[in-house]
């Protein structure tokens, strides 16, 4: 029978490249004992632009007991970032490529049975140019970051190198409320040197372990054989996984028999169910629409990068569960499988990409990382019943027009409806692809990452975007992929502002979005950007650097920002009534507006034991205004009432002679592209009408157009030194310098328009 031994535990690292590290007699003693999971980019991977890239290593050694010989064993990493390369006993394994998926290798032929073995492990987190992904906006925390195994079976066994799946997919054909039609494709392998002939045994079992369905097979295996069997199995009458309504979960138990004896056996965990997005319906779950009010996540957590635990992933999840979304962007990149388990048992929705993100490879045109990825995160995650979109890009588009890039989304897309034609693919565009753009027509359904209200317009502008999107593209799924805006909780302010950084534009931005999106049942899906507050090393934003801070939680996972409240208002039934800007202590106003969210209907104001009035709502936010503050300090409560039952919430403000400056960001705060470059002296600049003709270079161009010629980059460098050297240019290359200056006026002002226009007209294309 498989025997899996967890070995995270008392590991040897170096932060440094070892390259005798390999070698059974290196002398290990001063390196520094570490578990796993593991990265040496906790602190540094989220507070500025520099953060530890390199190979750096791990060794272990570890006795295998000789009762083992005879089988085969295996070495499995669950995620290790981004190349790693494994040696046994200085034997080379292989090498993996790629930071977020299972790898396994083979390493019967080097161990020695009842003896000491040695495992060195290189892991680097360089990027590297054939090898996903290239820029992103987030940090590449290097490490052994999730669980390693040793597997061992028997010679003949359920495919363990079948891009780290589990050699086992549960194929749903055809499923309705009446039956559900499967097929069990298992690959078998007999790693003997003789063909042996076994009996495979698949048995469906319910949530309370009885037998649905099974099937029995035959199989004659030759000697080195892999063999993929297949077994169309029929559950009649079938509960479906019908989201957070019932995640039911059935079990399949594959066991490979000889004679007498479960030589090896694997117990999935399944659910069945139908579903299928309609461009004017929306998404349905087994013939029912279901909003998916999403929330988008990435994996790192303050102080520990990506190196975490089933307890941070169990709190992340409880977090998502209270907010009350119905649907989970994992991004950008394959997650724990331990999270996507989470994920079918709470009856999330799930959206799971690949990182082919942001900077398609200059020289490798082929994609064929960006393909081993797509198959891995696939097959390993195939039986998975709460995943129901694959993701194939996220802003690709935002290096620039290739035609090699357009391809190779293409090629993506098939490959993925090729390895899984029962889900549905999708991708998320930057914000600049244009409504009537084939892009939109690759997959089977589309998304778009649009910050309306914050980089670039107001929030309100998504209701004409996507109204007019619908319109011209009415038989195209459309969904928003990310939507967001920066909240630091030190900043406060009574008047909210786009791009002022305060908690009270992010819950205001939030609260009109919202209200757009609800009012458009015909989104597929919206997806907030993000969850938590996440590390991102390329960012100086608001006074904050290497952090992106749109999360509706804290970076720790300690503070619920006040847009958390909003949505848990609009999407979750559990009572409750919150107070927003009670971080906004200090008061110098007479007179302050108290804002409420909550899902009772009505809510009653206290202000120092005095009852001030009582609203009644449906619409999740109640407004007292022109409320009164005494001197010194004001107790603040509320109570909603639902049902006869009460809820409160309390608050203390200040009222203070005159206002605290440190609620407001300093002018140098930044913003998405404030600190490419140093502003030039251009008072002086008169600015006159120029006459731009599509033969010559402009600021239409893109900055990528613009880099190809040697004179309009010559202009770049004059007006934009250093714009090169910032790590956020490569991702930039595909926007047009006018769509630049829209997100970063401050930057990109009349006068520096003109001056590079005045230039770069004289240059023909």
């Amino acid at each position: 029978m498989r025997k899996t031994i967890n070995i995270n535990n008392q590991w040897k690292f170096s932060k440094q490249d070892e390259a005798k590290a390999i070698d059974k007699s290196f002398q290990d003693e001063n390196w520094e004992v570490v578990n796993v999971p593991h990265t040496w980019n906790a602190i540094d991977g989220a507070n500025g632009y520099d953060f530890y890239k390199g190979a750096c290593w791990y060794r272990k050694e570890l006795v295998i007991d000789s009762i083992n010989q005879g089988n085969k064993v295996y070495i499995e990493f669950q995620g290790s970032n981004s190349i790693t390369d494994v040696y046994v006993n200085e034997q080379h394994l292989g090498q993996h490529r790629g930071g977020y998926s299972t790898f396994r290798f083979d390493i019967t032929k080097e161990v020695e049975f009842g003896a000491t073995n040695t495992i060195a492990v290189k892991v680097d987190n360089t990027v590297v140019d054939d090898v996903y992904p290239q820029v992103a906006d987030f940090t590449f925390f290097g490490g052994i970051y999730r669980d390693v195994n040793l597997i061992i079976t028997n010679p003949i066994h359920l495919d363990l190198l079948d891009y780290g799946s589990q050699g086992v997919y549960i194929v749903q054909d055809d499923v309705s409320n009446e039956r559900a039609e499967l097929t069990v494709k298992s690959r078998l392998v007999n790693d003997n040197d003789e063909e042996k002939k076994v009996r495979l045994w698949t048995d469906l079992l319910d949530k309370n372990g009885n037998s649905v369905a099974y099937a029995a097979t035959e199989v004659v295996l030759a000697a080195g054989e892999t063999k993929i069997v297949e077994q169309p199995i029929v559950i009649h009458s079938p509960t479906l996984w019908n989201g957070k309504k019932n995640a039911y979960m059935y079990e399949a138990k594959v066991s490979i028999v000889s004679f007498n004896d479960t030589i090896d056996e694997l117990i999935i965990p399944f659910g069945v169910r139908y579903f299928k997005v309609d461009p004017e319906k929306g998404f349905l779950l087994n013939g029912e629409h279901l909003s998916l009010n999403g929330v988008s996540r990435h994996q790192d957590r303050k102080d520990m990068g990506w190196a975490i635990t089933k307890k941070e992933h169990d709190e992340d999840m409880e977090l998502i569960k209270e907010v009350g979304a119905t649907s989970i962007r994992l991004a950008h990149y394959q997650h724990d499988q331990y999270f996507y388990d989470l994920c079918d048992n709470e009856g999330m929705v799930i959206w799971a990409e690949i990182p082919f993100i942001s900077v398609m490879s200059k020289t490798e045109l082929e994609g064929i990382n960006a393909k081993q990825q797509m198959t891995e995160l696939i097959r390993q995650n195939f039986n998975h019943p709460s995943i129901m979109f694959w993701g194939i890009q996220n802003e690709i588009q935002i290096s620039g027009e290739r035609a090699e890039l357009r391809k190779l989304v293409r090629e993506l897309n098939e490959l993925t409806k090729k390895e899984d034609p029962t889900r549905l693919t999708t991708m998320a565009n930057v914000m600049f692809v244009k409504d009537e753009d084939e892009y939109n027509t690759v997959t089977d359904t589309i998304g778009y990452n649009k910050y309306y209200g914050w980089y670039n317009g107001q929030a309100e502008d998504f209701a004409g975007w996507i109204d007019g999107f619908h319109k011209t593209n009415p038989t195209i799924p459309l969904g928003i992929s990310e939507y967001g805006a920066e909240g630091i909780l030190q900043y406060h302010t009574n008047d909210p502002k786009v791009k002022d950084y305060t908690e009270e534009y992010h819950a205001l931005y939030h609260e009109t979005v919202w209200k757009i999106f609800e009012a458009r049942p015909f989104l597929w899906s919206t997806y907030v950007w993000n969850m938590f507050d996440f590390g991102a090393n390329i960012r100086d934003e608001g006074g904050v650097k290497g952090r992106n801070n749109k999360g509706l939680i804290t970076y720790d996972r300690k503070i619920k920002k006040d847009a958390f409240f909003m949505y848990k208002a609009h999407w979750s039934d559990e009572k409750f009534v919150h107070i927003t800007s009670k971080r906004f202590v200090d008061r110098a106003d007479d007179a302050i507006k108290v804002k409420v969210y909550s899902n009772c209907n009505e809510v009653t104001l206290y202000i120092n034991g005095s009852e001030v009035s009582t609203q009644n709502s449906d619409n999740r936010i109640f407004t007292f205004e022109n409320i009164s503050l005494q001197d010194g300090l004001n107790q603040v409560k509320v109570i909603a009432v639902h049902e006869g039952e009460s809820f409160e919430d309390t608050a203390t403000f200040n009222k203070v002679k005159e206002p605290n400056e440190s609620y407001l960001a300093p002018e140098e705060a930044g913003g998405p592209v404030a600190n490419w470059f140093e502003m030039p002296d251009l008072d002086d600049v008169e600015v006159e009408e120029l006459a731009i003709t599509d033969d010559v270079y402009s600021t239409r161009c893109t900055f990528g157009q613009l880099i190809e010629n040697d004179e309009a980059k010559a202009v770049l460098k004059k007006y934009m030194p250093g714009f090169e050297d910032h790590p956020m240019f490569e991702m930039a290359q595909g926007f047009v310098v006018e769509d630049m200056a829209e997100l970063a006026p401050e930057k990109f002002s009349e006068k520096m328009l003109y001056s590079l226009n005045k230039e770069l007209i004289k240059i023909k294309k």
